[in-house]
Order: structure tokens, then sequence, then C-alpha cells
């Protein structure tokens, strides 16, 4: 591996553990918190158009904005883990043409999508829930979206490619750009040009673009290992199943998580808005943690590949058990400072007194929950990065399918406790579910660690 002399190749092979994981946690972390920056701008400047219908609009939108990121993922995660795997065993030319069926079959995903959708507006937009006033509004935005739908997927599965060959900051770039011309341009196309939630949407699939355009440069000129060139673009059967193998456990998490999304707050609207307006408080409190666990779970998959295919056992096992030293411990112990001030927490969003009381154990709820999320999607990223299709997506469907029982035998047994509690206890399952597959795959490998 020494004529890999690139920079971000470094991280992967060379680098102490411990830089090599920050390195790839870091700029990760940094994209989640613009991308959470951007998503309160937006709101924001919608809000400031002072139309409920138009806010509406957007949130009935977000279903198939999930979509098109769970498409993107389908292609980017199985690729770009498939292309450390073969960074780790050294084959550079197969890499240029993994990234380059990566990124073109997106693309024509996209426009597959595009041709699909623009004639059935009608029945998508009743599909998710646009009536009324909110009907035209929710037109106009998923017009935007469906049209944009090939830049959208390759954005995010370019991410993914770029992260493969260690450049975090690279992709940290790139996410960054999109989301600073995203918040610019949200204003102007809103409020100069009169645009209102097209403006919006447009703002975002150009900001999508912008992303797409730094990651082709990035790979073209920078990358010494990826390409997309049109002329590496020869898509053959094996291509295709390791990245579908693998890919598929990410596009059914994204799924599942809509699902479960539109489950839990159709159960906690139950119980009034006290509940619900607890849970949203919780939720955007616990997101910080949430940031951390992930940015960890997936930051450090182009590593594990790496190291796999490399078959370097002693810098395997010591990048899994520092992953997960670094962030079971960041996850405990920021969860344990916000537990202990957990009531001064919701005195800063809510006067309301019985908000404050139930919303002191949703937080508890969830923060309890975290450490479970983060070691479950750390198992689910391990399996990825090994290969392992089957146990990939059996702890992605896992992670969307045991939560529904639970919430509604919770519900039934106990009430608004049953289900304030349960992610808590599908996560533990699922983790549960994650120990057992991870020691069975560990003791028949022949990376046994």
């Amino acid at each position: 591996m020494e004529n890999m002399d690139q920079k971000s190749l470094y991280y992967l092979e060379k680098s102490p553990v411990s830089k090599a994981i920050m390195h790839m946690v870091i700029p990760m972390m940094l994209s989640l918190i613009a991308t959470l920056i951007y998503n309160i701008t937006d709101a924001f400047f919608i809000g400031k158009l002072d139309n409920t219908a138009m806010m509406a609009a957007v949130t009935l939108a977000l279903p198939f904005s999930s979509v098109l990121m769970a498409i993107g993922h389908l292609f980017g995660v199985g690729a770009g883990t498939y292309v450390s795997r073969l960074l780790g065993e050294e084959n550079k030319s197969s890499t240029r043409k993994v990234c380059s069926v990566n990124f073109w079959s997106s693309i024509l995903a996209g426009i597959l999508l595009t041709l699909i959708c623009l004639p059935l507006i009608s029945p998508l937009l009743q599909l998710l829930g646009a009536k009324g006033d909110t009907l035209l509004y929710t037109r106009q935005y998923i017009l935007v979206f469906v049209i944009g739908a090939p830049f959208i997927i390759a954005s995010f599965s370019l991410e993914e490619a770029v992260r493969a060959e260690g450049a975090s900051t690279a992709s940290m770039i790139g996410m960054i750009s999109g989301v600073i011309f995203n918040i610019i341009l949200n204003p102007v196309f809103i409020f100069v040009l009169h645009m209102d939630v097209m403006g919006s949407a447009l703002a975002s699939v150009t900001g999508n673009l912008i992303s797409v355009f730094w990651f082709i440069y990035y790979l073209q000129r920078k990358s010494s290992v990826q390409s997309i060139s049109i002329k590496n673009f020869k898509p053959d059967t094996e291509i295709y199943k390791n990245i579908f193998k693998i890919g598929i456990s990410a596009f059914l998490l994204d799924g599942f998580m809509v699902i479960t999304g539109l489950l839990f707050n159709n159960y906690s609207t139950l119980y009034g808005d006290n509940v619900v307006a607890a849970f949203g408080i919780s939720q955007r409190v616990v997101q910080i943690v949430d940031f951390i666990c992930m940015s960890f779970s997936m930051g450090t998959v182009p590593l594990i590949a790496f190291a796999y295919s490399a078959r370097n056992h002693r810098r395997l096992s010591a990048i899994i058990k520092t992953t997960v030293l670094y962030m079971v411990g960041i996850t405990t112990g920021l969860s344990a400072i916000l537990l202990v001030i957990r009531p001064q927490i919701m005195g800063l969003f809510s006067i309301d007194p019985k908000v404050i009381a139930i919303g002191q154990t949703v937080l508890l709820a969830q923060l309890c929950s975290t450490v479970f999320a983060g070691l479950s999607a750390l198992f689910t990223g391990i399996f990825q990065a090994f290969g392992a299709g089957a146990q990939s997506t059996v702890m992605s469907v896992s992670r969307g399918t045991v939560f529904i029982p639970v919430l509604i035998i919770g519900n039934l047994l106990f009430a608004v406790n049953g289900v304030i509690w349960a992610m808590t206890i599908s996560e533990a399952f699922a983790c549960i579910i994650g120990l057992i597959l991870w020691l069975a795959i560990r003791k028949k490998s022949i990376y046994a660690l």
C-alpha cells in the first residue's frame, strides 16, 4: 500500500487509531450540526410568511424527502463500504468502477423516480395527507423535489463515496457548502423573488446541486482511487450485488425511521398537547447526544471496512474497541449531565408545569435510549463494513419492527408511560440482537478478534 500516498488513505491505513477515529468522526459531527442549523433556519424563514398552511405543507413533504435520502443511501452506503473494502485489498482499479457505477446509477434512479412521480403528483399528495389549504402549497413544494430528485439522491450517494476513502474533511466541505448555499438562497427565493414554499424547495435542491458539484470536483481532481468518469461506468452483477446487499439495510433503516416517527407522533397525540410538546422539546435536546452517536457509528465504518479487508486484525480490534469506549463514554457523560439538569432544561422551553413535569420523564426515557441506539447503529455499521448483508439487514429491520409491537403493547398496558418508554425498550432489544449477531459472526470469521 506504499503507492497509495493520498493523505486521506493514511488515516485508513497507518494513522494512530484514536487520531484516525477523530479524523472521521469530527467532520461528520460538524456536518450534522450544520444540517440541524439549516433545518432551524428553514423553518424560521417559512414561519416568517405567517401562513400555517405553508408550514404544514413543508412538514407533509418530509416523508418524500426521506425517500430520496433512502435511495441515496441505498447506492452510497452500499458502494462506500465496498470501496473501503476494495482499498483494503489494494484493488484501486475496481474502486474507480464502483464509484462510477454508484454515481451514474443514483442519477439514473433519480431520473426514473422523476418520470414516475410527475404524472402521479395528485395521488402522491393524497398519500402524504395534503388536502384543503395545504394541497396547493404541498404540490408546489413537492414538484421541485420531484424534478430535483436526481441531484438530491446523487448528493447523498457521493457523500458516502468520498468518506469511503477516508476523506472525511472533503465530505464535510461538500455537505456544509450545500447547507450554506441553502441558507443564503432561502430568503432570496422566498422574500426577494416571492416564490414562497417553492422558493424554499428550490433553495434545498440548489444546495444539493452545489454539494454534488463539489463531490464531483473532488473525485475527479483530488482522489487517486475513485472516479465518476463515464468510461469507468462498467456495471456488472458483482458490483451491484455488493452495493445492494449492504445498501438495502441503509434503505430499510431510513424507511423504518419514517414509519416509526409517524407512529410515535400519532400515539403521543392521544394524551394531549402537553405530551406532544414534551416529546418535541425532548427530541430537540436529545438530538445533541444522537448526533454524537451517529458520528461515531457512521464515521468509523470506512476505517473498519479497510482494516477488515486488509486483514489487519490488531487494528480492526483497536478501532472497534476504541470507538465503543469513546462513544459510550461521551454519550453516558453528556446524558448524565442532562439528566441532572432536566427540570431546568424543560423550563427553558416551557412555563407550563404539566409540560415540565411530563417532560422530565420523557427526557429521562429518551436519554436512556441513546446508548442502546448508538450501539445498535454501531453494530449495523460493523456489519455493513464487513459486507455482511444479512446481518446488517436484520439489524435495520429489527430496529423498525420491534418498535411497533412494543409501542402498541406499551400503550395498552401502561398508557402514556408505555408510549414514553417504547423507544428505549425497542432500542434495548435491537442492541441485544446486534450483540448476538456480532458474537456469532465474530466466532465464525477468520478475522476473529
